[in-house]
């Protein structure tokens, strides 16, 4: 390794070293960029303290020996133990916003965010007149944040059913000043959330089958598996929210729920709801969109004994 702090001097040669061992190594990416190119480039920016989105201006300045000790440090962990370059740099990003992560939430990666940056429009029409939404399954609670910012009158309750991942979505709402407006709820899916009704319910749910649990690559496996995995078909979570969601939508709102390339489960165990799938720009067929008026009668909620 000392050679290479001799001879590799700018970051354009560090950022050509590590796109070449990165594809040599054949890491997995999916988690911030698509290839090992944006990945290296994504790392040496953060080693650098440079801003994430300004590489042309630097690529042929000479780095400093610390500077070469904390690139190759930087990225000989993304091959060696192959942990998501999120993880290693403690952020994600969703367009323009920045969130906190850590191995306690899975990292944030959601086509709810190219609808929410646009008011979820043409379903919402007027974001300012939304007064209550939920961020079903938060995680980290980048959505619950969008959401924020997207109907800048609602509240926002924000359920997940790990404390950890909590503890991180509370570290990003912080973070973001939205303590006011954003409600962080401990709950099993709809369990804790009492009559709440709202205009807007989303969620990115765990919806990973049992056995594509078994293929993640490695990178996959630093994420939370009870944020992944979700059965045989990957779909018992999105069950229990389709038979209850109809409890907590009020007259005319909207469920919608992100599957990734589950559409063909999702429609075969659903063969009689009027399901809509939405795209996004760079996604199809990976959200589907739901009517309240639409939804199975809930099941009858259970009276508590006095």
């Amino acid at each position: 390794m000392d050679s290479l702090l001799t001879e590799l001097h700018t970051l354009r040669d560090w950022l050509r070293w590590g796109t070449s061992r990165f594809n040599e190594a054949q890491l997995c990416f999916g988690h911030g960029t698509e290839n090992a190119y944006d990945e290296a480039a994504w790392l040496i920016l953060h080693a650098l303290h440079l801003p994430p989105d300004r590489l042309e201006p630097f690529m042929d300045t000479r780095l400093a020996h610390g500077e070469r000790l904390a690139v190759l440090d930087l990225l000989q962990q993304r091959m060696t133990r192959r942990i998501p370059a999120a993880y290693l740099t403690k952020e994600a990003w969703l367009g323009d916003f920045r969130f906190y992560v850590d191995e306690r939430v899975i990292v944030p990666r959601s086509y709810f965010a190219e609808l929410l940056a646009e008011g979820f429009a043409p379903w919402i029409e007027d974001p300012e007149a939304v007064e209550d939404v939920l961020d079903l399954c938060t995680g980290s609670g980048c959505l619950a944040i969008l959401m924020a910012h997207a109907f800048p009158n609602a509240e926002v309750d924000a359920v997940d059913i790990s404390a950890d991942a909590l503890a991180v979505a509370r570290r990003n709402v912080d973070d973001y000043g939205l303590g006011e407006q954003v409600r962080l709820v401990a709950s099993d899916v709809f369990d804790g959330l009492d009559d709440r009704r709202y205009d807007l319910i989303i969620s990115n749910p765990p919806y990973v089958t049992t056995a594509s649990m078994a293929e993640l690559p490695p990178e996959y496996r630093h994420e939370p598996a009870l944020a992944l995995g979700a059965g045989e078909d990957g779909l018992d979570v999105v069950r229990r929210i389709l038979a209850n969601a109809g409890n907590h939508l009020k007259p005319g709102g909207l469920l919608a729920v992100e599957v990734g390339h589950n559409r063909d489960l999702v429609e075969a165990a659903f063969p009689d709801l009027p399901l809509m799938w939405i795209d996004t720009p760079s996604s199809e067929n990976k959200l589907f969109l739901i009517h309240a008026e639409d939804l199975p009668p809930p099941p009858a909620r259970k009276r508590r004994k006095t």
